[in-house]
């Protein structure tokens, strides 16, 4: 068992360390760069997919010299599960979507941090088609861990992770939870 900073016990196993996360990114950048060039824009998904997009341009950059255009997509009012059935407190807190670039006729990448029913990857799709029209759509994500709900699959994929659909992947990034790492498994309540 690992403890938790709570205090709560867990049952999550470590799957990548802050050096695996590096070494995964850097796999992950040669492969888009292998598969579409330096004629790419890349597009991180709030939340957890923005510093990802934003290390794989630095990682392009440091490689290639060149500046891969970066923006960041808010999906928060394309879900499919927000609506006025949903109490005031659980309403989704909205962020900004910045593309300071034309989309048409782009090979779009977009960035998260953990694919799993695809529900998130299709509302990022029709978020994007409203601010133009790609030439084409690709998806790069850190974890794959399964459990599709809709027909989506990722282009460039840094690790699947097998788990059961009460397992949780939970990816921590320096950016939002001071430390890089990611775990999977169960969480186990106190006073079991």
């Amino acid at each position: 068992m690992i403890e938790k900073r709570s205090g709560e016990k867990s049952n999550l196993v470590q799957v990548l360390d802050r050096e695996g996360i590096g070494r995964t990114l850097a796999r992950m950048a040669a492969e888009i760069l292998e598969n579409d060039g330096d004629n790419i824009v890349l597009v991180g998904i709030h939340s957890r997919g923005v510093p990802l997009a934003q290390r794989l341009a630095e990682i392009f950059e440091a490689g290639t010299g060149k500046k891969i255009p970066l923006g960041r997509i808010d999906i928060s009012l394309y879900r499919d599960d927000v609506g006025p059935w949903r109490p005031a407190h659980s309403q989704p807190v909205l962020k900004r979507t910045e593309l300071p670039f034309d989309l048409d006729e782009r090979v779009v990448y977009l960035v998260d941090d953990v694919l799993y029913t695809g529900r998130t990857i299709r509302a990022a799709l029709d978020a994007l088609v409203d601010y133009g029209r790609p030439k084409a759509v690709r998806l790069a994500v850190l974890i794959d861990r399964g459990h599709r709900e809709l027909p989506i699959a990722a282009d460039v994929v840094g690790k699947v992770v097998q788990t059961s659909r009460q397992e949780d992947v939970q990816v921590r990034l320096l950016e939002f939870d001071g430390e890089d790492g990611v775990w999977a498994g169960t969480e186990v309540a106190d006073g079991d």
